[in-house]
């Protein structure tokens, strides 16, 4: 048995003028179903509130301001919940509608909460039929985040694989729309900062996501230990074939080295306040020895942050070494940095850590890009 997490984007769902295809979406249905009587667990991450919304009201096209997205979602959840129900229905599958926004994965009891809660539902063998709140989650609106969300819920719940269904047919080699001779990758083992740089945003015209996000939703899902595959959602049969091992589309292996527990919900959670550069020399003891990070190794502090905020340790070249709560507040830090620990009572009237960020909350996560401060 396996715990797997199925992202579907609006383009899958709907016909190019908006409208949700509902022979697509019982196609989705019936492999989801098919994959829950064979004992899988199984999480739908789903687009398509705006996109039903869009239909249900007759507009021409999506709506830009985020007042009219909001309203616009508010009336098409209902509806999309309403199709997803009733198909699931006729499989025999029981659903729940699960309404996210990254503030309810932000703090740390509202996470566990959230954890908790997806957890009883898989043990009660409902299928979790997740979305952004679109209603309230105006930065989500803005940017079109259910690439990055599906991996976050899959990392929620310890998925073993995540499948993310688009209107491509899995990463190019280079932009098929500009080169003949692009091929797909059929697997991935990093995704470096020139990999995401080189990818190319939504063409579809009805999704707000692009390769950008879904290379970044990749990204923190095999830093989690998750395998990952992106490919076409209109492929026959496609979520059935990838469970049974065929090759289709772009697999994405996943770290040996996986990140667990708290550190996860630090690495990707969490929204940064600020930044702290390090020296080499506290580079070296923080990601090889796996040590705390101590004054002395601070050489930099950017932003403005409170005692216990997320900050991003960065090398002499703003390059992101990991990230951790920190101990002292942004000025405290502008004071005592490149000191001993024996000196910091001369400086700080309380002086109650040695460390500016503590081991035991510091991750290491080399080319984590999302959510770092503005």
């Amino acid at each position: 048995m396996a715990r797997i997490v199925v992202k579907v984007g609006t383009s899958t769902l709907t016909h190019a003028n908006g409208r949700l295809n509902f022979l697509q979406m019982e196609r989705l249905v019936r492999q989801v179903s098919d994959l829950s009587n064979m004992e899988h667990e199984v999480v739908l991450v789903s687009s398509g509130a705006v996109g039903a919304g869009v239909s249900k009201l007759g507009l021409k096209k999506r709506p830009d301001s985020v007042s009219e997205k909001q309203a616009v979602a508010a009336v098409g959840q209902g509806l999309l919940m309403q199709v997803y129900e009733k198909l699931f229905s006729e499989y025999g599958q029981t659903t729940a509608q699960v309404l996210l926004t990254r503030a309810d994965l932000m703090q740390r009891e509202r996470y566990l909460n959230a954890r908790h809660a997806l957890q009883k539902l898989l043990d009660f063998r409902v299928i979790p039929v997740i979305n952004e709140n679109d209603t309230v989650a105006v930065d989500e609106l803005c940017f079109g985040d259910n690439d990055r969300l599906s991996a976050l819920v899959a990392a929620l719940v310890d998925a073993d694989m995540l499948i993310i269904l688009s209107d491509v047919d899995g990463l190019y080699s280079k932009d098929p729309n500009k080169y003949a001779d692009a091929r797909i990758v059929p697997e991935v083992t990093c995704i470096d900062e020139r990999l995401l740089q080189a990818a190319g945003d939504s063409i579809s015209g009805v999704g707000t996501g692009g390769m950008i996000t879904k290379l970044q939703a990749a990204q923190t899902a095999m830093a989690c230990g998750i395998t990952t595959y992106l490919t076409n959602g209109k492929i026959e049969d496609v979520i059935r074939r990838i469970v049974a091992g065929e090759e289709i589309g772009t697999r994405f292996v996943p770290q040996k080295q996986k990140i667990m527990g708290k550190k996860r919900w630090l690495a990707f959670y969490q929204k940064p306040q600020g930044r702290i550069k390090i020296d080499p020399g506290a580079q070296q003891a923080l990601v090889v020895h796996g040590k705390s990070l101590l004054p002395s190794g601070v050489i930099g502090v950017e932003g403005e942050f409170s005692q216990g905020d997320l900050v991003l340790v960065v090398d002499e070249t703003g390059n992101e070494v990991g990230r951790g709560l920190v101990n002292y507040h942004g000025e405290e830090v502008a004071k005592i940095m490149g000191l001993r620990t024996d000196q910091l009572s001369k400086v700080l009237e309380h002086a109650y850590y040695d460390e500016v960020i503590h081991r035991d909350n510091l991750v290491i996560v080399p080319g984590v890009n999302a959510n770092k401060p503005s």
